[in-house]
């Protein structure tokens, strides 16, 4: 007797026992489709994190400002962030150790910054959770208005679809004039947002001329990117909740050049800030992918505490087919005899039990992948990503079911090749 006849004699017996290979299956299935569904869901929302966060420039990064409670004291080290005391014994003017980035050095900045290919930006964070009008409509009190320059949206990776950016003029004389995001622009304008344009809208009280419409960055569920109003910074000052520190955006022209652009920045930043040498740096340099890792390092726990549920569901699974697999070997009693009494050997009757519990398992990965990969891309049409296939995850469900299956299978084979094939022929 061959593998390949205890193969097929294994098959049959699945095949013939529907109900019983139905139950077993299902349940395995259930197991798998858990873990798989869970995965293949938060491998859509990675996707559609590091779509979101690449369009805001990968190639990106700011400086803001890095508020600090900490106070020098003691000593000789009081002088840090005090006054500190020149030769003739006068006091000379204060650090800028902990105060927030002003206009004054934001331009100072960009005007003199100069890494070869690279493009500087400053702007400001205006009011959030404002409600733009346009006539008798309105949009939810959810839009960000933000102040920029003319270098804004390269920066962050926005692109202006229909009219023009901010200009000198604009941002000189600080006059009303704004940018729409593309979700604002459709609230307003409905079917038509391109009309939007020479518009006057209202931000509160406040009335501005549209001059612009950004194109969609494609939202997502994690951020709202297109939910935002656009000025000049000089223009922002007429908002008293605006944030009172400005932030740095630049961005290089290869990804590469990352690294040493922010360090001449951080160089050429602590100069315009007149930051002592012994003060450390009171601001921040924050990559666009910054954020984007810190979200999928939180996904990745959700991912370890769906890869247990699947477990204690596989494990639940493996005993119930280990009871499945002993009650056969009970039923098949006089048939495990038949072979033995025939010439078969010991492992002929355990390869066809092992075989049995491994196929019965492998059924029960397939239809578990399958229906999780369907179920979790459910998210992938949600947060309009591609189609998600966890093909490392795949692997890991089918490894994991073969032994599974295997270690089901053991007992309830070594049982049934021990039966004596005499007895077994006796049994009733």
């Amino acid at each position: 007797m061959t593998i390949f006849d205890s193969f097929n004699l294994a098959w049959r017996t699945v095949k013939g026992n529907k109900l019983r290979t139905s139950i077993t299956v299902a349940i395995i299935a259930f197991g798998i489709m858990a873990l798989i569904g869970i995965v293949t869901a938060i491998e859509a929302m990675n996707q559609s994190l590091k779509e979101s966060f690449s369009s805001m420039g990968a190639n990106a990064f700011s400086i803001r400002f890095k508020e600090s409670n900490n106070f020098f004291g003691g000593g000789g080290d009081r002088n840090r962030g005090q006054f500190a005391k020149t030769k003739r014994g006068k006091k000379e003017k204060k650090s800028n150790l902990g105060k927030s980035i002003r206009r004054e050095e934001a331009e100072n900045f960009k005007a003199s910054f100069n890494f070869p290919g690279a493009i500087a930006s400053m702007y400001r964070r205006g009011p959030g959770q404002q409600e733009i009008h346009y006539g008798i409509k309105k949009t939810n009190p959810q839009i960000s208005v933000w102040g920029g320059d003319e270098n804004y949206f390269s920066v962050t990776g926005y692109n202006v679809a229909l009219g023009r950016n901010l200009n000198n003029l604009d941002i000189q004389s600080g006059r009303n004039v704004c940018i729409l995001g593309s979700n604002v622009a459709t609230k307003l304008f409905g079917e038509k947002p391109e009309s939007c344009i020479d518009k006057i809208i209202r931000i509160g009280s406040v009335p501005y001329r549209v001059i612009g419409l950004l194109k969609a960055k494609g939202s997502s569920a994690m951020l709202r990117q297109d939910d935002v109003v656009v000025t000049s910074y000089t223009n922002l000052r007429r908002f008293a909740n605006s944030s009172p520190s400005y932030l740095i955006g630049i961005m290089v022209g290869n990804v590469k050049e990352i690294d040493v652009a922010s360090g001449e920045a951080i160089s050429d930043f602590r100069s315009v800030r007149k930051l002592l040498p012994i003060e450390e740096d009171n601001f921040v340099v924050e990559k666009s992918d910054k954020f984007a890792e810190l979200f999928i390092g939180f996904l990745s726990s959700i991912t370890a505490s769906a890869a247990a549920i699947g477990l204690i569901t596989l494990i639940g699974a493996a005993i119930g087919l280990m009871n499945i697999m002993l009650v056969a070997v009970n039923e098949r009693t006089k048939e495990v005899g038949l072979i033995k009494a025939i010439g078969g050997k010991s492992r002929n009757v355990r390869q066809q039990f092992l075989f049995e519990s491994i196929i019965i398992s492998l059924l029960g990965a397939a239809f578990g992948i399958f229906l999780g990969v369907m179920v979790g891309n459910l998210f992938s049409l949600i947060l309009h990503t591609g189609f998600v296939v966890p093909w490392g995850w795949v692997a890991t469900g089918i490894i994991i079911c073969s032994v599974v299956g295997l270690a089901a299978g053991i007992y309830p084979a070594m049982k049934a090749a021990r039966l004596n094939p005499i007895e077994a022929l006796r049994y009733e």
